[in-house]
């Protein structure tokens, strides 16, 4: 699958109303119940907390609208989603893909029980993430997951799912920034009935108004009558019905702040990250990262350390 690279905003800038993250261990509620069976016995234990208890903490548009905004274009998906910000009353039915899909479930949960030390699980179908150690629970947070779709463009395919299997974190970074990948590019495309091209650097691209497309000084811009007006870097570029990728490496393919204030990378282009557009949380609206209220990723970032096993499942 994908990345960080995996992530996209929403089409529409996202109602962004906070509900506190359920890190306070409560009874043993049906939906908590589906937790529980799927973390294992033992964990089971470590949930069913008495209702109030604590958790132990860890010790340790320029063109005459020609150019539309990145952030409104990247992700239909999220806004058309009805997401509830609680967390759900009724366990999430499992629903495997495949029979190789069900081992993997079988096989990561039967890891994840095994596992006595600090780890992190992701509940695909409860929505939820775990922080365990031994049979302390830690933190529970809700999440949003892969979408579990495929869009086609062209003669590529993409399919935004996240993958049961064990995993570690790789890494840690604070303030990270997205740098959209290919398949951003062919989702607003397909979404817009737009046709996709790629910039090149050192290249010009002529447009009907006379005007042309080039890359100076790390930023694609207009060049007309000999003069350079760089374009916004936090917008999608649109001309001429065509959608225009720019290189890597240029500040227009660099987009901060979609991925929140910290991501845990997990590897091959998954990650634990937080986002802006928070009303997701809690529905399958990603293209295969997982997403965490901001204060949840904060708390991962600071208490999670590099080389913790992550078992998703």
């Amino acid at each position: 699958m994908l990345t960080d690279m995996f992530e996209s905003p929403s089409l529409a800038p996202a109602a962004r109303r906070r509900v506190p993250a359920m890190r306070r261990a409560s009874a043993l509620t049906p939906a908590r119940a589906a937790v529980a069976a799927a973390l294992g016995t033992l964990a089971a234990l470590a949930l069913a907390l008495p209702a109030g208890a604590q958790p132990r903490p860890i010790t340790t548009q320029t063109s005459a609208g020609t150019v539309a905004s990145a952030a409104s274009l990247a992700a239909d998906t999220t806004e058309s989603a009805t997401v509830s910000m609680a967390r759900p009353t009724v366990p999430f039915t499992s629903r495997f893909r495949s029979t190789a899909d069900s081992v993997a479930y079988e096989r990561t949960r039967t890891l994840a029980d095994a596992y006595t030390g600090l780890r992190v699980l992701v509940l695909l179908d409860d929505r939820q993430l775990a922080v365990m150690n031994g049979l302390d629970t830690l933190m529970v947070a809700p999440v949003a997951i892969g979408m579990d779709t495929t869009i086609v463009f062209g003669s590529k395919s993409w399919t935004f799912e996240t993958p049961r299997g064990r995993r570690s974190v790789l890494k840690k970074e604070k303030d990270p920034v997205w740098v959209p990948p290919e398949w951003h590019y062919a989702e607003v495309a397909s979404k817009r009935g737009l046709r996709m091209a790629h910039l090149q650097s050192g290249r010009t691209v002529s447009l009907s108004d006379g005007r042309a497309l080039t890359i100076r000084g790390g930023r694609v811009g207009l060049l007309q009558s000999g003069t350079f007006t760089a374009l916004p870097t936090d917008e999608e570029i649109v001309f001429d019905g065509t959608l225009f990728v720019p290189p890597h490496g240029t500040a227009n393919r660099r987009i901060p702040g979609e991925l929140g204030r910290y991501k845990l990378d997990l590897g091959n282009g998954y990650l634990l990250h937080g986002t802006p557009y928070e009303n997701t949380i809690g529905d399958a609206a990603t293209h295969g990262c997982v997403r965490l209220y901001e204060e949840d990723i904060a708390w991962l970032y600071q208490n999670v350390p590099v080389g913790t096993p992550v078992f998703i499942f």
